[in-house]
């Protein structure tokens, strides 16, 4: 006797979209959060951007998803009235071996469907963003910001209103496979322990996703999860007014971060970040390395020359789950039905790092996809 057909673990905004999708057959699902509420890890913490889908490697499910994702998630903010900015993106070359760079970088685009990129003469540079600072820039309109806790408590209040069933503060501490399903073990926050049984689990956990799957007996070496940290320092009133959009330096070559950015949100400030600090162990420090308010200072002020030093305060970290590791080349998002190692109806989704917020409803769809 089945409790569910379908678990999910892990109620960040991945998570979420997957509930929301799901339950859109009124099929029995649980989604299994270990914090008091959703979204309080990676999904809270970042740029809260809508990617257009420029950098990643072509026909990556990284390009494929978040094409496909930032059209449904435009779309699916206009229905349900989830606040969103379509500001556009700049990306800036701060010399002239960087200009070549920038073509690369629109190829790549182009070869992924963005089909809206495009290089800005002098004249647009200085209408749009007087206050910069660049050699040259390709602008992204299709780029935008959302509001992301809005954005997850609709998806939540999807799958809720369809008959999904969310528990929060319950932590898996053991998953056995059994006939035509699983077994899933949770201790609550009181450290009491229950199980239930579900035919199908879809690992959505974030930065746990490594050990979720080492748990029901996927051990990979190559799909360990690092930690990777990512600062961000606000910048103070009223230098915030002068920038209107997104404004992004020429990314890292094997794509570790891409480069401290300008970011606005949906309140009207301007933070600059993040940037790429690899931790040493797997530990949740979110503490801001004050340390880094001189590098952050001297990167940005390439291409914002109004900047001076005591306009940044440190405000907020995040951490990235990734599989690649430092120095090496970008890794893709794993996301793999399971059935061919021995482990029938078990989803992993490994190093859903950035643009996983983008992809998020066409990670849902293609995991619905695998599941039929």
């Amino acid at each position: 006797m089945f409790d569910c057909k379908t678990t999910i673990i892990g109620a960040g905004i991945v998570g979420l979209a997957l509930a929301a999708k799901l339950a859109e057959s009124n099929e029995d699902l649980f989604l299994i959060e270990r914090n008091k509420t959703f979204g309080q890890e990676t999904s809270s913490r970042n740029s809260e951007v809508i990617h257009a889908g420029i950098y990643y490697p072509q026909n990556s499910l990284k390009a494929r998803l978040c094409v496909e994702g930032n059209k449904l998630l435009y779309n699916f903010c206009k229905e349900y009235d989830v606040p969103f900015i379509k500001c556009g993106k700049m990306i800036v070359a701060t010399s002239e071996d960087e200009i070549e760079l920038l073509e690369n970088l629109k190829w790549k685009a182009k070869k992924n469907g963005v089909d809206d990129i495009r290089f800005l003469n002098s004249e647009e540079i200085q209408d749009m963003e007087p206050n910069i600072k660049c050699s040259a820039a390709l602008y992204s309109p299709s780029t935008g910001i959302v509001d992301s806790h809005a954005l997850m408590n609709q998806f939540a209040a999807k799958a809720l209103n369809n008959g999904a069933q969310i528990v929060y503060g319950a932590e898996v501490v053991k998953i056995k496979k059994i006939k035509n399903g699983y077994q899933i073990l949770l201790k609550d926050s009181d450290g009491k322990e229950f199980s239930f049984k579900t035919r199908r689990v879809i690992n959505s956990a974030g930065l746990e996703s490594d050990k979720i799957s080492e748990m029901v007996g996927l051990s990979d070496e190559s799909l360990k999860i690092t930690f990777c940290k990512g600062n961000y320092f606000r910048v103070n009133p009223p230098k915030n007014k002068l920038v209107n959009r997104l404004v992004y330096p020429v990314p890292n070559p094997n794509m570790e971060g891409i480069g401290i950015h300008v970011t606005i949100d949906i309140g009207g400030g301007v933070k600059l970040g993040p940037d790429v600090e690899w931790m040493g162990e797997n530990i949740y420090d979110y503490s801001v390395n004050k340390t880094l308010h001189k590098v952050f200072f001297e990167s940005a002020k390439k291409f914002l020359p109004f900047l001076e030093y005591d306009d940044l305060v440190p405000e907020m970290a995040g951490i990235r789950p990734k599989v690649q590791k430092s120095g090496e080349a970008i890794r893709d998002f794993y996301i793999q039905e399971e059935s061919e190692k021995g482990f029938p109806g078990f989803v992993n989704l490994i190093g859903i790092e950035s643009p996983g917020l983008t992809s998020s409803m066409a990670i849902a769809n293609y995991v619905s996809d695998l599941l039929k």
